[in-house]
């Protein structure tokens, strides 16, 4: 019962980016991050999925029990990638 909790919690958490001088990044509302190297990072967030993009990217902190996500590197790009709408025929013809 407490994780379903927490995994609410965090679906429902603000979704905000702080960007420090393109070396230091923070982000909040994190719900998963799906890959990652050092030319890439993306992570599934309570807005949508976003890649960032840059050189010698490193995952400083992930807390996926409060949604934050620290990465350090050089930023060159942050993209919130559009998904498919998922389910079958009719979920998609009733959206």
């Amino acid at each position: 019962m407490a994780y379903e909790e927490k995994s609410m919690t965090v679906q429902t958490a603000p979704h905000n980016i702080i960007l420090e001088g393109r070396r230091r990044l923070l982000v909040s509302g994190v719900k998963e991050v799906s890959r990652f190297d050092e030319g890439e990072i993306a992570m599934d967030t309570s807005m949508g999925e976003l890649i960032v993009r840059g050189e010698e990217l490193h995952i400083g902190r992930l807390s996926l029990d409060v949604g934050e996500l620290s990465v350090e590197g050089h930023v060159t790009e942050l993209c919130y990638e559009e998904t498919e709408p998922t389910g079958g025929f009719w979920s998609r013809l009733f959206r």
